[in-house]
């Protein structure tokens, strides 16, 4: 009912099985990939690279490197960007096509567990697996439905830089977009309900990130409600509350970025009578079944976690059970990334979730410049790694500040996935000079 990469991990192993003898992939629109890859991972990421790019020319002289008159074409980085995409959805359908996969678009409902209805067409199955992704929540703010506002979407495909951008929300896409855009020269403002950015992750490495980007220009209103919008010829104006009291702000353009939330109508989904959760997501197990025999959740539709990477792990685990093979989903050690410049990356327990717990931890802090390779790539530039030990030395929670922090994490993911006690992971030899030894450095 989708394809997303937990649908195309899916199929995957159902091919390496040989069985069942049809699959069929319902798709409401020709987007192959899902979110991740038409609006979401893919796209941002292939922007963020671009701005990065321009970082470095423009900082080049720290490195001894000399790049007069550094300049970017904000078209050509969005054709870029789409090119990236036609790129990997034609890799997708392709993989589709060659394990015999049928590709079926239109609008798919869903008579019972065993029945699929679409464009006329009846198809009976066995197994039904459900992962329809989620949309963009747009809060009931007075003045909303009387402005116009970018979504990620929008701001994907927008070729015009604004002169200011008022960011809605601090969370991870929001502060994605904030890096972008700021990077470019748009004057950007973050505000944010919360009293720090990034909710869930880190809350020390978060402050860090938010002062160094408070340092290039980008302005934070933390712990402020947003009361109102109204349309101006001069721009669209919000209207807050927060301790200091009210105020309002203009900007060229408004991106409203608070969240996201699965996409539970249009489908059929109530003909299921699927047990819910308190959230009203679907109910799944640790085989990622529904409480209808056969019918199997993967993805935002559970409510565990919005990210590409858990929606594949459980799409796999979903297909054991399918096949007859022991495995259970374990969210233990989702990572978290937010691919800003530096980047943020964080799995297992916070020193928050901690606390809330009342847990014993320990909590190893050391400075990023213990490695020899972040200081030879990150001049004049500092970060964090984080490690939380509980009391009996297991590793609970391991939280990175610096570049790149989202490809040295997955070390720290069998870590906390495995148990790992301090002395059974420091007996590992890491690579040297890699940024990864910084975990090694800080045990």
């Amino acid at each position: 009912m989708q394809c997303n990469g937990e649908v195309l991990q899916a199929i995957r192993l159902l091919r390496l099985q040989e069985r069942p003898d049809c699959v069929w992939l319902f798709l409401k629109k020709q987007n192959l990939g899902g979110v991740c890859l038409n609006e979401g991972c893919i796209p941002t990421k292939t922007l963020l690279y671009s701005a990065k790019v321009y970082d470095y020319a423009r900082h080049a002289s720290k490195y001894g490197v000399t790049v007069p008159e550094s300049s970017f074409d904000l078209a050509k980085i969005i054709s870029r960007k789409s090119k990236v995409v036609r790129k990997l959805v034609l890799g997708v359908k392709s993989k589709l096509t060659n394990n015999g996969v049928t590709i079926i678009t239109g609008e798919a409902t869903i008579v019972n567990k065993n029945v699929v209805q679409c464009n006329g067409e009846t198809y009976e199955c066995d197994n039904l697996i459900l992962c329809t992704g989620s949309e963009t929540f747009v809060p009931p703010i007075p003045g909303v439905d009387k402005i116009n506002y970018w979504t990620h979407r929008d701001a994907l495909d927008n070729k015009e830089l604004p002169a200011s951008l008022v960011i809605v929300g601090g969370g991870v896409i929001g502060m994605e977009f904030a890096s972008f855009f700021n990077s470019l020269g748009v004057e950007v403002t973050v505000v944010e309900m919360l009293d720090e950015i990034l909710g869930g992750m880190d809350k020390e490495l978060s402050a860090m990130l938010r002062a160094d980007y408070a340092k290039k220009g980008i302005k934070f209103l933390l712990s402020t409600k947003v009361t109102s919008f109204e349309k101006t010829d001069e721009g669209t104006v919000i209207s807050f509350e927060n301790q200091d009291g009210q105020g309002s702000i203009v900007a060229e353009k408004l991106l409203m970025s608070v969240g996201r939330r699965p996409v539970t109508y249009g489908f059929g989904l109530e003909n299921l009578s699927l047990e819910r959760t308190e959230h009203r997501c679907i109910k799944v197990d640790q085989h990622m079944q529904s409480s209808a025999n056969g019918v199997y959740v993967c993805g935002d539709l559970t409510g565990y976690s919005l990210l590409a990477h858990t929606a594949v792990r459980e799409a796999e685990v979903a297909i054991h059970h399918i096949l007859g093979k022991q495995d259970e989903m374990s969210y233990r050690a989702i990572p978290g990334v937010v691919y800003t410049n530096p980047e943020i990356a964080g799995v297992g327990q916070t020193e928050e979730s901690l606390q809330s717990a009342g847990c014993t931890y320990k909590a190893i802090k050391l400075p990023m410049a213990f490695s020899g390779r972040f200081v030879a790539e990150n001049e004049g530039v500092n970060g964090m790694c984080k490690i939380l030990v509980g009391k009996d030395d297991t590793i609970l929670g391991v939280h990175v500040y610096g570049n790149p922090a989202s490809e040295i994490i997955t070390i720290a993911v069998m870590a906390v996935e495995l148990g790992l006690k301090t002395e059974e992971w420091k007996r590992f030899v890491f690579p040297h000079p890699t940024v990864g030894e910084i975990f090694r450095e800080a045990l």
